[in-house]
């Protein structure tokens, strides 16, 4: 696991064997790159080596920009990387970015010094959470892990003014958190679904939590059957691993705001009956990436000691199509009462969060967000990288937007149109799962709509579709892997703290 330090040492005497640097573009008539940091105050000399090696390598500066110097006479390191950040003001998001592809690229190096600028914690909270996320890789089930891929850095240094400052612990502290559970849920969304089928997930999140000051409690489907969880039961009911729901309930001394989070865990989807095409389908070891956002949240607002309440759902199932597995046209009775008629059993997320929303609501949370990969439909609205924020209460919506922006997550709020609920009507049951009229259009809003049914009047509830961002099929980039990325997890600590400080 990759530990990171601070040092308030000379820079160019740290030995390690890489030296992180940052560059702007010059401006101006000037071309090129300019070093920024830490790395303006090298002595004279190595300075000038420095600009000299990284002009005739065509250095630009901008953000994204990675070139590779050799330390002879620069630092007491073999290789300098210059990081560019583009034009400053530089954001904690850009600060982010740079660090963690920067580290990412150095994959193989056992030691690196990190020497970015920032002129706040909040930045160098930054700078360290992107350290810690580029340096992941997920080689459990490699059986050679150092021949298979680099291994990632194995420990960084992070150059400050003073190492003892107790501000710039914290935020270091803070970033060592919120990584640590990022990473976690992103071990999580990679492990392959045979390895880990509902009563395994459940577990793991209660074995996440167990040196923590946090309350477990697992139903199995005995349970799940007295209790009368008809949507968590129907989506299982095709598999051999029966489902699961976990209950993580945080509770510190004094705190009086309670936030609940409920998290779809599908371990496995097939579609069911209706089931998928082929291409693809390895992914949907992923579906449960939103169970692993709400593990994620709670370890890291635990580990943190943030004053709020906060209690995690995790609606756990494998939807798999067999002689047991419910049918189209089935009439499933959600836990609190509604039926809801399956017209689509690949419509099987918001069964399992429908009993899980109502479920949360009895503890009587201040707010309610949902977490799920839940549509196709919100990677067609908004690409692979954006999550869709949808509310019953307009100050909230805005209000997860904001977190989501100070976290460093994309994501974009979206309404909840009201000429979509009419084609949810079922002429046998309370509700069908998906709409037969007016369909695929508005897919995301309208599964929207289908949990906000489940919501009591005064409740404030917000859903978030992560359909997009929680998986990366395609290249690395910045600090996001290839695979489960962990999306979410942030922007729910940033809401946790904000609702600990009243402004939510």
């Amino acid at each position: 696991m990759t530990t990171l330090t601070l040092s308030s040492a000379d820079l160019a005497g740290l030995a390690t064997d890489a030296l992180v640097v940052a560059t702007a573009p010059a401006g101006g008539r000037k071309k090129g790159a300019v070093l920024v940091g830490p790395a303006e105050r090298l002595k004279a000399a190595p300075k000038r080596k420095l600009e000299e090696a990284l002009a005739a390598l065509g250095a630009t500066g901008k953000a994204g920009d990675i070139v590779r110097v050799p330390g002879a006479g620069i630092a007491a390191a073999p290789v300098v990387v210059a990081v560019g950040l583009g034009a400053g003001p530089y954001t904690d998001e850009a600060l982010r970015r740079a660090v963690g592809g920067a580290v990412r690229a150095l994959a193989g190096t056992r030691r690196a010094v990190l020497a970015l600028p920032f002129d706040t914690a909040s930045q160098l909270d930054a700078i360290a959470q992107g350290a810690l996320l580029g340096a992941y890789s997920f080689d459990a089930f490699r059986s050679d892990s150092k021949a298979a891929s680099k291994s990632p850095v194995d420990r960084l240094v992070v150059h400050v003014s003073d190492a003892k400052d107790a501000g710039l612990v914290a935020a270091v502290n803070r970033a060592k958190a919120i990584a640590g559970a990022v990473n976690y849920a992103r071990d999580l969304v990679n492990t392959p679904s045979g390895d880990l089928p509902p009563a395994a997930l459940a577990q793991a999140a209660a074995d996440a939590v167990a040196d923590l000051p946090v309350e477990v409690e697992i139903l199995d489907e005995a349970a799940l059957e007295a209790g009368g969880f008809g949507g968590i039961l129907g989506v299982g009911k095709g598999s051999a691993n029966p489902p699961r729901l976990a209950r993580l309930a945080y509770r510190p001394e004094g705190a009086t705001a309670h936030l609940a989070l409920v998290g779809k865990g599908i371990t496995f989807d097939t579609g069911g009956i209706s089931i998928k095409p082929s291409l693809n389908m390895h992914e949907m070891k992923g579906d449960m990436g939103g169970a692993a956002a709400v593990a994620g949240a709670v370890v890291a607002i635990a580990r943190l000691g943030l004053p709020v309440n906060v209690t995690g759902y995790l609606c756990v199932a494998e939807n798999m199509p067999s002689g047991k597995a419910q049918r189209p046209g089935d009439v499933i009775r959600a836990y609190g009462g509604k039926t809801v008629e399956v017209m689509d059993t690949d419509a099987e997320g918001r069964l399992v969060l429908m009993d899980g929303l109502v479920r949360a609501q009895e503890d009587k949370p201040d707010v309610i967000v949902d977490i799920a990969t839940l549509t196709g439909a919100a990677l067609v609205a908004l690409g692979s990288r954006t999550f869709g924020i949808m509310a019953n209460d307009d100050d909230l919506r805005e209000a997860v937007h904001d977190a989501s922006k100070r976290a460093g997550e994309a994501a974009w709020p979206m309404p909840f149109p009201e000429e979509l609920r009419p084609n949810l009507d079922s002429s046998v049951a309370d509700l069908m799962n998906i709409p037969m009229v007016g369909r695929p259009h508005g897919g995301m809003m309208t599964a929207g709509i289908f949990l906000q049914e489940f919501i009591k009047d005064g409740q404030r509830w917000a859903h978030l579709d992560i359909a997009g961002p929680s998986f990366n099929s395609g290249a690395p980039y910045a600090y996001t892997p290839k695979g489960g990325t962990g999306a979410s997890i942030r922007t729910l600590v940033q809401l946790a703290e904000d609702l600990a400080d009243g402004a939510v």
